[in-house]
């Protein structure tokens, strides 16, 4: 099973569209998928049509002192192959939590224990604030992915996204790959292009050769998942940012 985190400490920088893409084309390749939606905001459970009052059943049960099976909480998706967990604005109060409950910085890694061989690739959706549920998405993967705005302010949100890369890396004592997307390219400006080659030249390894560039269509969650007519220049881009992670030795790693 790989586990794929999409995360960063800026917001706004497409990271719950970049789950659903990836997760969407993946399913397209014939893999069954979980999204698992960490942030108390809770953008992709909404996407998904569930309403936020009263709270759904999902992330938050993980983290109880006896939690349920992690595939006890998936829903269905629009799209066959692809199920979530619902995030909850509860959430927001696992930090004052964990002061007196150790052992809620590993709940997600025993959740995921739990799954099995159910899935081929479980994505985790991100907050974009450091905090107990970006560290237990990081202590859990094997692959993290940084979604980058290609504008100045949003390079400072990436360095502060691989210092904290490092630190967990260190921490769990065993390799946390990292790929850079580059995303909300918008051509027609040269502080893109300039951010888009200031990327290349700090991060050639790992910077994915595609920019996701900034395209409307990408908010509507029927053409995200697939099904609307025409793929369009964003899921384009994501189809090739995805083969690019898929020949990536790294992104090919199980999880243990």
């Amino acid at each position: 099973m790989h586990i794929w985190t999409i995360a960063n400490q800026k917001g706004g920088v497409a990271k719950t569209t970049t789950t659903l893409a990836f997760g969407s084309l993946l399913t397209q390749r014939g893999h069954q998928v979980l999204l698992i939606d960490l942030d108390p905001h809770s953008s992709l459970t909404r996407s998904m049509g569930i309403a936020v009052d009263p709270p759904p059943v999902g992330t938050l049960a993980l983290f109880d002192d006896n939690p349920p099976a992690l595939a006890d909480l998936a829903l269905a998706s629009p799209r066959a192959g692809l199920d979530f967990v619902a995030g909850q604005a509860g959430l927001a109060t696992l930090e004052r939590q964990s002061a007196s409950k150790p052992g809620l910085g590993m709940a997600l890694n025993r959740a995921l224990a739990t799954l099995g061989d159910r899935y081929d690739y479980v994505l985790l959706d991100c907050p974009p604030t450091l905090g107990l549920l970006m560290v237990n998405a990081l202590a859990a993967t094997s692959q993290l992915i940084i979604p980058t705005q290609t504008e100045p302010l949003a390079v400072h949100g990436l360095n502060s996204m691989l210092r904290t890369a490092a630190m967990i890396e260190r921490s769990r004592r065993r390799a946390m790959p990292v790929s850079i997307l580059p995303t909300l390219f918008d051509r027609r400006t040269r502080v893109a292009h300039e951010t888009l080659d200031g990327l290349r030249q700090q991060h050639p390894a790992a910077l994915c050769p595609t920019a996701i560039p900034v395209d409307t269509r990408l908010r509507a969650i029927e053409h995200v998942l697939g099904d609307a007519d025409g793929a369009g220049r964003g899921l384009t881009a994501y189809q090739e940012a995805l083969d690019w992670l898929l020949c990536q030795p790294v992104a090919l790693e199980s999880a243990a």
